[in-house]
């Protein structure tokens, strides 16, 4: 099944991140690009494979455009060990977002709090650009800590936060908890898939475009 046509109104810039590494920001980015025909970028890739290209290979239109990173990195580690092994510093002067009149997904590394360099996080990059964030959060045992302390740091920066994510089983009491003392509105529920797929994605993004205002 091919998307449906999005009505673009005013471009956004919306800045995915995660209550931890390995949550779904890939997933949600992709999907999210797909539903709004947004052009994608990741600002700092530590390893492979790159996740612009495993963005690319989920994304079915026409219009997305796929930006090069500010920094590609060869471990996969922390961008700040990841730098340091390459003989590098990450500078957020460095970090400039890609010229497009299309609305654009930008992609973090890892969660929140990841270092950058010595005195920087990911979420600065999100600070810094005046972006409004999107959080992923993935469920498992101890996940209702983890978002409530990263939503308190995105809070005490005054990030603006268009939603939630959620992604892996159902359990409901943790999601009524979590969007009880955020505030935040749940934006999609990803469930465990077999295979992640063009398919799969333009499904959820269908679902994603019913609980969207722009």
């Amino acid at each position: 099944m091919l998307m449906r046509s999005y009505s673009h109104t005013m471009p956004h810039t919306y800045f995915i991140t995660a209550i931890g590494t390995d949550s779904g920001k890939t997933v949600a980015s992709a999907i999210l690009t797909q539903a709004l025909q947004a052009d994608y970028w990741k600002p700092i890739q530590a390893g492979l494979p790159r996740d612009t290209d495993v963005v690319m290979s989920l994304v079915n239109n026409k219009r997305s455009v796929f930006h090069r990173e500010a920094y590609l990195l060869n471990h996969p580690l922390s961008p700040h060990a990841a730098a340091r092994l390459d003989g590098i510093e990450i500078h957020l002067n460095n970090i400039l977002l890609p010229q497009t009149n299309n609305s654009l997904i930008v992609e973090g590394a890892g969660g929140v709090l990841v270092p950058l360099n010595e005195a920087h996080f990911v979420i600065d990059i999100a600070g810094r650009l005046d972006l409004e964030v999107i959080l992923v959060a993935n469920i498992y045992l101890g996940s209702i800590n983890h978002t409530l302390l990263t939503i308190n740091e995105l809070e005490r920066r005054g990030i603006r936060v268009k939603g939630v994510i959620f992604n892996g089983p159902a359990t409901a009491e943790s999601e009524r908890i979590i969007l009880l003392h955020s505030g935040y509105k749940q934006l999609l529920r990803i469930y465990p898939e077999p295979a992640i797929t063009r398919e799969v994605v333009n499904r959820y993004a269908l679902t994603l475009l019913q609980n969207w205002n722009p």
